[in-house]
């Protein structure tokens, strides 16, 4: 059978990327132009800023990929495009990026929902086996999402405000740590102790996450320890904070694991880079006998190789668009 390139653009928030991949599973070239230097004077992502980074950067990338691959538009068999959920303005740069080079080199129009991106990251580590439960954690997602087959999702339960990177982002800005705040609290939680007690959200028996209430009561603690004149250890915070927040992840991948019996765990998503949700999901995929797959650390961020990867199998499951699609900044994996 023919080997298929797919071209992925990725450019959902604050990085501008392009990948192409072979066969959904063999990363050929990557170029990522971050945009983190930029946007940490302002403590978090701005959006119209990350627009015109994207405006001004994507040409280069295209070219730079191209270039790191030795390859030209008439070697790539389809583009595979984010056109969402994320900013809408650093969505459609990439999306009209795509659409033109659909027109100008008539090639297929693949639409890659961006969680799926981040699911299919692992399948340039690991084949996905299936049955498979796949623990989505990032800025602005925490999900569990059961499935079946190739690109066949079922949603278990979510997040019901908070998503688990924006919490951790929000934390470490009450602490005092530069954006991105989220490897600084994981830095931080390694050499920390857990002293201060703070609430497990939502524990209860649904698949559902809520942080928002975790976020707050970290605020408080602050507030109230500065009142008293106490000073804060951060890294025991960070060490708190951490804690929690990740066992409120595995207890709900637990009851998951153990009522849907699966066998097969994946983790997706910016989050899947903390060094203490690895530790702790592995120790609890060791204990109840399941196989486990993290993406490497290049793939756990945005990049263009994972919605490459997740293209490919978009296409042969007969997901093409025309030019007529369009970015959406909210949308539901489907």
């Amino acid at each position: 059978m023919k080997d298929m390139y797919i071209l992925g653009i990725e450019s959902s928030c604050d990085e501008t990327s392009i990948s192409i991949v072979k066969n959904g599973r063999e990363e050929i070239a990557t170029i990522i132009s971050s945009q983190i230097d930029i946007h940490k004077d302002y403590g978090g992502v701005v959006p119209e800023i990350a627009s015109r980074q994207h405006v001004k950067n994507i040409t280069f990338v295209l070219e730079e990929c191209l270039n790191k691959a030795n390859m030209t538009m008439d070697d790539i068999d389809a583009i595979a495009i984010t056109y969402g959920p994320g900013l809408i303005g650093s969505l459609l740069i990439g999306l009209e990026a795509a659409k033109t080079l659909s027109f100008i080199y008539n090639k297929p129009l693949i639409p890659v929902h961006h969680i799926a991106g981040h699911i299919y990251a692992n399948s340039l580590v690991n084949e996905l086996q299936f049955p498979l439960l796949a623990v989505v954690v990032s800025g602005g997602h925490t999900e569990l999402i059961e499935m079946d087959e190739h690109y066949k999702f079922t949603k278990l339960g979510g997040t019901l405000d908070d998503a688990i990177g924006e919490c951790y982002d929000k934390v470490a800005r009450v602490i005092g740590l530069e954006y991105p705040g989220g490897p600084k609290i994981d830095k931080l939680a390694k050499i920390g102790k857990p002293t201060y007690k703070l609430p497990i959200p939502l524990h209860d028996d649904s698949y559902n996450f809520s942080f928002s209430g975790l976020k707050s009561a970290v605020i408080n603690l602050v507030h109230n320890e500065k009142q008293r004149g106490n000073e804060i250890r951060k890294e025991d915070l960070a060490t708190s904070f951490q804690k929690t927040a990740v066992e409120s992840i595995t207890s709900k991948t637990k009851k998951a694991i153990i009522d849907r019996k699966i066998k097969n765990v994946i983790i997706a998503g910016g989050v899947a880079a903390n060094s203490g949700l690895r530790e702790a999901m592995t120790k609890l995929t060791t204990e109840l006998g399941v196989n486990l797959s993290i993406p490497s650390m290049k793939y756990c961020t945005d990049n263009g190789a994972m919605i490459a990867a997740a293209g490919y199998y978009a296409y042969k499951n007969g997901r093409i668009a025309d030019l007529s699609l369009n970015s959406k900044s909210q949308d539901t994996l489907k």
